[in-house]
């Protein structure tokens, strides 16, 4: 059962049904939710199969538009909670869990194999040691690159193992003296070269150090923060050189016009490399490569969870349709309708879809964790803080001394030590 509203009568719906639907015959479980439409579809079927599965329990599902959902879900967490409610991972969860409006769910983890089949996802879905997410979807980021551009340099395209750090910047010299950019990015609205920050930090220092220096616990000046300036460094002199004025459009225009050799992107990209004339056979996908050796690879993939609220009025047959939105099944159907990646490494994806196929295998190895892209990963204000450092640094890199600096100070500001 589907309720959909929006604004505030959303919330007075959400509050109604928790009590209203314990009424049915039916054991209910309440799911608060905020979908767009080829989502939606993806919910309802699920529920459907859930309840064919589980004929005694009722899913009433409630769903908001996304504005009223980020507005409204501190108070019905607080007020009425439902027995679900669907949010996101890693840093993003953390004002939930240590508010106690999230509840501890390792025991759905540990009875269902989570950890092995969830692997990747481990860590964006723990706190202190204890599991509060069920992931479901996310999708991949890595570097995106143009065959043709790379048989005008006369460079050869990496195989599926990608390349090394090393040998990517040598290729970058190449591409230099050839005219085309070896990176393109559009940075006017800050949050593409978030992306290229985010890989050098998961390279250079690994997970656990770029979830603790977006959740302001790691200092700018510290040597591991300036050991992922150094890297950005070496790459910063083969990035388009007017990033600053463009969008991620105007970016992936010059990406398909081969211009560009390289695009660090996420895969909703890959829709617009194709409008604009690229296909499956110059278009190429490799993940970030190493750059400190030995750091478990980590990769960015924005993740979509459903937690178990602390007042849920059902707990035991919402855990049970948590392991059932965790199962190979139901991820691999509901990521079939979206076009997204499941995050159970035993569930299947189109294998003619190159991109999925290669997103899907390089989430599902990731041994290091699964970050969530900086502004998702920072609180807003710190997150946009980071973004325009990045983004001076690309255009400034003598700069550096000042740019650390300033976000040091921001840091202090939003998190007194």
């Amino acid at each position: 059962m589907v309720h959909s509203k929006t604004g505030a009568l959303a919330l007075v719906a959400a509050l109604l049904l928790s009590t209203s639907a314990l009424a049915q015959d039916k054991r209910v479980v309440t799911w608060n939710a905020d979908y767009d439409p080829i989502p939606l579809a993806a919910a309802e079927a699920l529920i459907v199969d859930f309840e064919a599965a589980h004929p005694e329990i009722d899913v009433v599902l409630t769903n908001f538009d996304h504005e009223a959902y980020k507005n409204a879900i501190r108070n019905f967490l607080t007020a009425d909670p439902p027995d679900l409610a669907n949010w996101y991972a890693a840093n993003r969860m953390r004002p939930f869990v240590e508010a106690g409006l999230f509840a501890d769910i390792s025991d759905v983890w540990a009875s269902n194999g989570l950890n092995e089949t969830l692997a990747s996802s481990v860590l964006s879905s723990t706190i202190d040691g204890k599991q509060y997410a069920v992931p479901y979807t996310y999708y991949q980021w890595g570097i995106y690159y143009n065959r043709d551009a790379y048989a005008a340099a006369g460079v050869t395209p990496p195989g599926p193992e990608g390349v090394s750090w090393a040998d990517f910047l040598a290729n970058c010299e190449k591409f230099k003296a050839a005219g085309i950019d070896c990176v393109t990015t559009g940075s006017s609205a800050l949050w593409p070269v978030a992306g290229i920050f985010d890989y050098l930090s998961l390279r250079t220092n690994g997970y656990q150090f770029h979830s603790d220096l977006a959740a302001g616990k790691i200092s700018w000046t510290s040597p591991e923060a300036r050991a992922v300036f150094a890297e950005f460094a070496k790459l910063q002199p083969f990035v388009t050189e007017n990033h600053a004025a463009i969008d991620w459009q105007d970016a992936a225009a010059i990406f398909v016009q081969n211009k560009a050799a390289h695009y660090v992107m996420g895969n909703f990209a890959v829709g617009v490399f194709k409008e604009g004339g690229m296909t499956n056979d110059n278009l190429g996908f490799m993940v970030f490569p190493e750059i400190t050796p030995g750091v478990a690879r980590a990769e960015e993939a924005p993740t979509d969870t459903i937690h178990l609220t602390s007042g849920a009025k059902n707990p035991a047959d919402a855990k049970t349709f948590l392991a059932f939105v965790a199962s190979a099944d139901a991820q691999s159907k509901w990521n079939a309708s979206v076009g997204q990646l499941p995050t159970n490494k035993n569930a299947t994806v189109d294998p003619a879809d190159p991109f999925l196929s290669a997103g899907f295998q390089a989430l599902s190895t990731a041994t290091g964790g699964i970050a969530q892209f900086w502004d998702r990963d920072a609180d807003a204000e710190y997150a946009k803080a980071g973004m325009e450092g990045f983004q001076r640094f690309l255009v400034q890199p003598e700069a550096l001394e000042e740019i650390l600096a300033q976000l040091e100070a921001t840091r202090l500001r939003l998190y007194p030590q």
